[in-house]
Order: C-alpha cells, then structure tokens, then sequence
C-alpha cells in the first residue's frame, strides 16, 4: 500500500479510526493458541445447522419463481416484519396490532440500525446520554460522527442514580449544552458488557427526569439479549409499552443474530416516530436497499414455526452453564483474593469484571501484557466507558469457548491479575 494519502476527506472522512474490536480480533489472530474471553461471539458446537439446512431445502424444493433469491425491499420482508412486530409486542404483553408492522424495520444486524439512527440525529458536537458501561461498539459508532457520549450516573449496584442524572442535566444546562443532547441510548436487558437489566421503576424515573428537565428526545432501547435469559425472562416491559416514555420517540432494537445464528445478520426495530423511521429507511436505502432477502426468508419460517423458541429452549441452559462455569472458575484460581469483584449475569454472554482501584487494564498496561504472553485475551474496559473512572475494569465473554477452555482461560487471567498486580506494587 502506498504511504500518506493526499486525499481530501471529510470531516468524517478524517475522523474515522480503526474500530476497537479490530484490534481485539487481530490480537487473538496474531497469537493462534489465546483462549479469547473477549469475542462476543455465539457456541459454535450449538449453532442450529440442520434447522437452517431444512429451511434451506424447502425454500429450493419450491416450484415456480425462487423470490427469496431476488432483491428484497429495503424496509425488509413484510411477512417477517409482521411475525417480529407481533413478537416484541408479545413480550411487552401488548395487544396484537400495538406495534405495527408499517413501523419495523429489518436490516443487517440490529448495529445497521444502530448506525444509522445515529447518523439521522447527531451532528458533531452533539451529545448521547448512555450507560456507564455501554455497547463500546456504539462509543465507537459516536466517535465516528464527532459526537459525545455523556454517562447517566449509577449507584454502586449498577441502578441508575436519578437525583444524580438530574443534577448532570442542570449542569449541562448551565453550561448551554442540553441543546446538543439528541437521543438517549439504553440495554433494558443483560446489557453488554456488564449484564445487568433495568427495571420498569428506573425506566420510568429516567424519564420522569428527562421530561421534567424539558428534554423530550429520542430513546434507544438496544434489546439484543433480551431472548439469552438463563433462569427466568427478565419481566420488565420495553419503553415500547411504558406510559412514561409515551411522549418521546422511541426505538426498539432487536436481533435474531444472538439468539439464533450469527452468520445470518439480521435485526430488528420498531420506531413510533414517523419522521425518524422514515430517515432511517431512506439513509438505510443508499447503502443497502435489498438486506439479505434469503436469509430472511429463512428466518421468516424459523420464526413462524416456533423453531426459534425450541432452539432458544435448548441453548439457554447451555448459555446459563458457561456463566456459572467462567464464575465458578474465576473463584477456585483465586480471581476474588486478588481484590477482584463481579456479579454474575441473568442472561446475555458478557461478564464485567471490576479490578482493583487504580489498575489500569488498557493495551498499553501491564496486565494486557500479561495476558497476552498467558494466551488470554479481554476487552479492556476503558472502552467502554463514555468518561473516565477510577476503578480499572474488564469485560469477560463465555460464549465461545467450552467449559474445559473456559477453566484454563480464567486460570491464565489470574495468573496475568496476579502478575500485574505485582508489577504494580514493585513499580
């Protein structure tokens, strides 16, 4: 490749950087025996092959015109959208019709829409008010687009703090920024990376908040773990069904990407704003107009069939299984001794991991290096924080890796915890 550009970019152009979850990719690749703890990624061994395959051999078995090999549209199949507004409405013990079909969208994974609902609301300089943690993928996404991620604050146990986020949003007042406050983004449900899950209570004070503090804006409820629960539902409805959240554009992202196949990137989401859902179409239209239309012509009888939820059946005890073996694992190598603290997650496939005061768990640290040289790899968690905190954390991914690997992987982050630890009090 040829040195320094001399091209003229954009300002976006120009503000673009490598993702963070490139690097973490090309670490493990570089080092062919890591155990990665940080790949957000599915069970391979349980990936639902011969139910795709059948899906597959009925859709060729078809006489006349093969449509699910043609373009689709790019709002997606209509008989999909109507099983996936049924769906969610179903969840949300909404009546049938609550969320209309003429309101979803199907796309490339739910981070399509993600991307885009972004690219529709801010400008550079504006501001999203998120989690502390949050989805480090969408830091990057508002990286990207020159805006900032502002954290909504949160009690020790993760709950959010309202008298503290209202606080947050006088002082923005005061300074002239609640202007530039464009959406809220939230994960209702085994959120990635920590897996914790709001209850309607914090749902509805959050917007109790932003009401009373005149920010009636748009809200980003990112479901995609909703359906990886382990022992029971998570029972708090989306912002879809909350009297609350009524007055305010809402969008609801869903996935069949998690809970069901990976490599069939599909999501999903409902907006009940007539003007965002339209730009989120239109901008969706100049990139990709016809997402995937034989995956989801797949995915359309996997959901009408009830095949989806006998696969889910079958895959959250295996889910639930590697949660309680990373847990049980980082216990008996002596994780907590070394001051480390989490709590196990209800669902979802990440664990945040919260390290001693002050450690610092960057790629530049010495406990990345550690790890690397043990053969285990984390997402360090600075990446996903929208602002700085004092307490070095980590995210911890079970998904991927068997029980046998998951047991040697929490023994060499130990080994690399405790290592650094020591450098730490001999630097």
């Amino acid at each position: 490749m040829s040195g320094p550009s001399s091209i003229s970019f954009s300002a976006l152009g120009a503000r673009l950087q490598p993702p963070a979850v490139t690097a973490l990719m090309a670490a493990a690749l570089e080092n062919p025996h890591v155990l990665s703890l940080a790949a957000g990624f599915t069970d391979t061994s349980t990936l639902p092959l011969r139910e795709v395959g059948q899906v597959v051999a009925d859709l060729a078995a078809r006489d006349g015109r093969p449509e699910h090999l043609q373009y689709g549209t790019t709002l997606g199949r209509p008989g999909l959208r109507e099983l996936l507004a049924a769906r969610t409405a179903t969840l949300d013990g909404l009546p049938a019709g609550a969320i209309p079909a003429a309101q979803t969208i199907v796309a490339n994974g739910s981070q399509q829409i993600l991307h885009a609902a972004a690219q529709v609301l801010c400008d550079a300089g504006d501001i999203v008010l998120v989690e502390q943690p949050t989805y480090f993928v969408f830091l990057d996404i508002l990286a990207g687009l020159g805006a900032r991620a502002v954290a909504l604050p949160e009690h020790p146990d993760g709950s959010l703090d309202l008298a503290a986020i209202s606080a947050r949003l006088a002082a923005l007042r005061a300074a002239g920024e609640t202007r530039r406050i464009k959406a809220v983004y939230l994960q209702g449900y085994f959120a990635n990376p920590s897996g914790a899950s709001r209850t309607e209570a914090e749902k509805n004070g959050l917007a109790t908040v932003l009401r009373d503090a005149g920010l009636i804006v748009p809200v980003i409820e990112d479901a995609a773990y909703r359906d990886l629960w382990f022992d029971e539902p998570w029972p708090a409805r989306s912002v879809l069904a909350l009297e609350a959240w009524r007055e305010f554009p809402r969008l609801y992202l869903g996935t069949l990407t998690k809970p069901f196949a990976s490599g069939l990137r599909v999501g999903y989401g409902h907006a009940t704003d007539a003007a965002w859902f339209a730009r989120l179409g239109w901008l969706k239209g100049h990139a990709d107009f016809g997402t995937t239309n034989f995956n989801q012509a797949i995915l359309e009888r996997i959901v009408a069939d009830r095949t989806l939820d006998d696969y889910l059946a079958r895959t959250r005890p295996i889910y639930g299984g590697k949660r309680r073996r990373l847990h049980d694992a980082l216990i008996h190598a002596g994780l907590r001794e070394l001051g480390w603290s989490w709590i196990p997650p209800g669902g979802g496939l990440t664990m945040w991991v919260r390290g001693p005061r002050g450690l610092d768990t960057s790629t530049e640290a010495p406990l990345w290096r550690a790890a690397m040289e043990e053969g285990v790899l984390y997402v360090p968690g600075a990446l996903c924080l929208a602002e700085p905190e004092a307490a070095g954390c980590v995210r911890l991914s079970f998904g991927v890796l068997n029980g046998a690997e998951l047991d040697e992987a929490a023994r060499r982050f130990t080994r690399a915890a405790a290592r650094a630890g020591t450098a730490a009090v001999t630097g």
